[in-house]
């Protein structure tokens, strides 16, 4: 039997080639660690952390200096003050220390013994300090004339503070408290329901909105143009200006869709679509499925028109309806693309935030666990908790998109 050489790429070429492809993929390596896995990675971490909103600035020791009492005046008495504090309740400063150079012309009549002053230069050391600690120091002074000539404060030569403090975010410090905090009570349950609802039912209706738009427009006739563009608008408009239009549009007081029920007898009073259970879910989910249903739309219709019209001449000359055609033809065809589609709607609308907080802020039934981050990091001022939450979602759109890869789309040829 003939010696074929050495399987394709693992000869000195094909070591090159993998070389080069390595090198040429590095710099999108490197965007992707430092884009996505580095804040990934630091959410857990955050998440396991007792972290507090006021504890993201790390404890320091905060100073102001002033000089009080007669120092306008030749041979005045003054004092110095310096006021310190800790700016954390809740962490110690060890080794606080601060240095000042005094003005010119400013002699000291009396010292306090934590402090020595060589010439000019001021340093006091008050050890360790306890959370919320606050220390007034007044050194008195005898102001001299060049002080007055030099017309120099204290506070323009800003004295140096020096402490040594734990940072909550960098300490060996871990707790499950945020965890607890999460999944404690019913709370989360309700939570996770509202977002599987508004996920699920939102890509859903997506889809078969998008697929419906691209069978109506998928025979040429005049004005499809238009139409088509049309179709975009609630995808490319800004979300703020949607969002608010569908307030103003379902107003309970002044909104026109209120205005049109009423008169034509559907309801005798006007409805806050907006404000009650379960009607506010309802409402957001549809303004999910009318906003992202032109992205379905493109894909589905440029799958279709990439579809050979011969089999469907075929299938109209044997008989077959409109919607055996469709059923029996079309949509094997369009398995594929509906199924990528499902999965990035899927995620992208689990993760959806700003439809929801700027249509009802998560009231009335609509908080999903993206506006729980919000209100556990922001209103409640959590930012450990929020972390959790956030680790939350990113193992559920895990779990799902393991499942969806490994048993969906394998069934549909993926």
């Amino acid at each position: 039997m003939a010696d074929l050489g050495p399987p394709i790429g693992t000869g000195p070429l094909g070591k090159r080639e993998a070389r080069l492809a390595w090198g040429l993929l590095l710099p999108t390596i490197t965007a992707v660690a430092l884009v996505v896995v580095l804040p990934l990675l630091a959410i857990f971490w955050i998440s396991f952390k007792p972290v507090e909103l006021g504890d993201l600035r790390a404890p320091e020791v905060v100073l102001r200096e002033d000089i009080r009492g007669d120092a306008d005046v030749l041979n005045g008495e003054a004092a110095l003050r310096y006021r310190l504090r800790n700016s954390s309740q809740d962490q110690p400063i060890t080794g606080v220390t601060f240095t000042d150079t005094l003005p010119e012309g400013l002699t000291v009549t009396d010292l306090d013994p934590r402090c020595t002053l060589s010439d000019r230069a001021l340093a006091c050391n008050f050890g360790d300090w306890d959370p919320g600690t606050r220390e007034t120091l007044t050194i008195p002074v005898t102001v001299g004339q060049a002080y007055l000539d030099a017309k120099v404060r204290p506070q323009d030569s800003p004295a140096v503070t020096t402490g040594t403090a734990s940072n909550i975010l960098t300490n060996a410090t871990f707790t499950l408290d945020n965890f607890k905090r999460v999944f404690s009570g019913d709370e989360f349950l309700e939570v996770l329901w509202v977002t599987l609802f508004y996920t699920v039912f939102g890509t859903i209706g997506a889809l078969l909105v998008g697929l419906f738009a691209a069978l109506l427009l998928n025979k040429s006739f005049k004005g499809q143009g238009i139409l088509r563009g049309l179709y975009l608008f609630p995808y490319v408009a800004p979300i703020i200006a949607v969002a608010f239009a569908w307030l103003i549009l379902f107003d309970p007081f002044s909104g026109s869709a209120n205005a049109l029920l009423v008169q034509m007898g559907v309801t005798p009073e006007a409805i806050n679509f907006f404000g009650e259970r379960p009607l506010a879910l309802i409402m957001v989910t549809v303004f999910e499925i009318w906003r992202y249903f032109p992205l379905s739309f493109l894909f589905i219709l440029a799958r279709m028109q990439s579809i050979d019209t011969d089999m469907y001449e075929a299938a109209d000359m044997d008989g077959a309806s409109p919607f055996q055609q469709f059923w029996y033809l079309s949509m094997p065809q369009l398995l594929g693309i509906l199924s990528v589609l499902f999965l990035l709607r899927f995620i992208w609308t689990f993760n959806k935030f700003d439809d929801i907080f700027l249509l009802t802020g998560g009231n009335a039934g609509t908080r999903t666990l993206t506006v729980n981050v919000y209100e556990q990091a922001f209103a409640v001022s959590n930012i450990g908790a929020g972390a959790a939450v956030a680790v939350v979602i990113f193992a559920c759109l895990l779990t799902f998109s393991l499942f969806f890869l490994k048993y969906i789309s394998r069934e549909e040829g993926l």
